[in-house]
């Protein structure tokens, strides 16, 4: 049902579907809080558990490649079994394995727990973002709720930098401990507030398994292809790299063939949301690449604190206000796509501005590049959700959202892989030096899909003027 039914419906509906677009966006934080939060505490978990740096990435990328693989099947699971039935459900598992991993000893059991919580990440967040979509009308409203709803997840990626940092000073299990007791609040309070709806018709055509299991196996395979690229010889990464190409044609023929896909292909013939999904995936993989690169050149290099590093990264977290305030206000003065291009470009100009960094700099030479990163996350985030769910039927929405959150996810394991592999590729000894060499190789990462988002975007606009023209 949308607010804007009717003027008397809208004025009835508003303070209660404002109060439901709180608890998703409570949901959306705490899945960016979850994951940046587990960026600042690797090193902790490294030095409790024993782990190498190729090796440690894998305590996010298992997240995020249990989140990134599964989530179309969620999309499909909301749009066919209940939108709110599977955000309730999801959540509680969320609940249950982000706690299991707090307890974990083992690193097997660890990177476990992260996989499922990301797994059910993955079936919350279409349903959650589909809810919105499918609540608010099309337009100035639905950008609004957007908007806001983006603004919540940007914010929990910049501020679990600093609730990371404060946590992992006293013990790195509580950055698993708090979002449990965060995710219990927001359950009830979904309880409450998300509407039951009707009884979802019978499913017709089933589930994609196949597909599910083919992308999420391609994206596996490319992450470890990645990672591996440094330590095994060249017919190696060439043999699972060809393994990789297989699995996705693999998947494609799956959709082809299938008579409930888990993407309808057709929807892929829309040049604005490839765009906007290809936009995702740089902003995320290159801002993840940035994190892990600098968490490690603030604790390991210079010997911070989890708290100094958390606070030396807040800044960043200017995007938490800027969303939802400035953004919608651009976004009205001058389109979506504009404002997109421009927080790309200050991505780009925040990684430019760091990599030059040096053995001993100071805070203030870092400033200017955590500010640019703040406004640009501010900037891309929201205007790229609304770009990859306009004009979608809203039977699909559920579809897109996942299509869009798999870009996110993809893009945050890919990001870690190859930054991990090129610090790993580029660090001769044990020696300062080398790791500073290291780090600033790997800085080269964020600033090559800063600046590739940038084209891709840039030119969707000059697309758009040539039609206009």
């Amino acid at each position: 049902m949308s607010v804007s039914a009717s003027p008397a419906l809208a004025a009835r509906m508003s303070g209660r579907a404002w109060g439901l677009l709180l608890v998703l966006c409570g949901a959306i934080f705490l899945e960016g809080i979850d994951v940046s939060m587990m960026g600042v505490a690797l090193p902790s978990i490294r030095a409790d558990l024993g782990m190498s740096t190729g090796s440690l990435q894998w305590v996010v990328t298992a997240y995020v490649l249990g989140y990134g693989g599964f989530v179309l099947l969620g999309g499909r699971a909301a749009d066919l079994l209940g939108r709110r039935r599977m955000f309730l459900t999801w959540l509680v598992v969320f609940v249950v394995f982000s706690g299991l991993g707090g307890l974990a000893t083992d690193v097997w059991l660890l990177v476990l727990a992260r996989f499922v919580t990301g797994v059910a990440a993955a079936f919350m967040a279409p349903a959650g973002l589909s809810i919105i979509t499918t609540t608010f009308a099309p337009g100035r409203a639905r950008n609004r709720a957007v908007l806001v709803y983006a603004g919540a997840g940007a914010g929990g990626f910049s501020l679990g930098m600093v609730a990371g940092g404060l946590l992992t000073s006293v013990d790195w299990r509580w950055v698993f401990f708090a979002p449990v007791l965060m995710a219990a609040v927001i359950l009830v309070a979904a309880v409450l507030l998300i509407p039951r709806e009707p009884r979802p018709a019978p499913i017709t055509g089933g589930f994609d398994i196949a597909g599910t299991v083919t992308l999420t196996g391609a994206m596996m395979l490319l992450v470890v292809t990645v990672v591996r690229a440094p330590e095994v010889g060249f017919w190696t990464t060439v043999g699972t790299l060809a393994a990789t190409v297989a699995l996705f044609v693999a998947f494609v023929l799956v959709e082809r063939r299938s008579a409930a896909p888990l993407i309808r292909l057709g929807i892929l013939r829309s040049a604005p949301l490839l765009r906007a999904n290809a936009g995702a995936l740089l902003l995320i993989g290159s801002f993840m690449a940035f994190q892990f690169t600098v968490v490690l050149y603030l604790q390991e290099l210079r010997g911070w604190s989890e708290v100094e590093t958390g606070l030396a990264l807040a800044v960043a977290g200017i995007d938490a206000v800027l969303a939802p305030t400035l953004t919608p206000v651009l976004v009205n003065r001058f389109g979506n796509a504009r404002v997109i291009v421009g927080g790309l470009v200050f991505s780009a100009l925040a990684y430019l501005l760091f990599l030059p960094v040096g053995p001993d700099w100071g805070y203030l030479a870092m400033l200017p590049a955590l500010l640019a990163l703040g406004v640009g996350f501010a900037l891309a985030y929201g205007p790229l959700t609304i770009a990859a769910t306009d004009g979608v039927a809203d039977e699909e929405q559920g579809l897109a959202s996942a299509l869009l959150t798999t870009s996110f996810q993809f893009g945050a394991a890919l990001g870690l892989a190859v930054v991990a592999a090129v610090i790993v590729a580029n660090t001769a000894d044990g020696s300062q030096q080398a790791a500073l060499d290291g780090l600033r190789s790997g800085l080269l990462v964020p600033v090559a899909g800063a600046v590739v988002g940038v084209l891709l975007t840039a030119a969707g606009l000059r697309r758009k003027a040539v039609r206009a023209a």
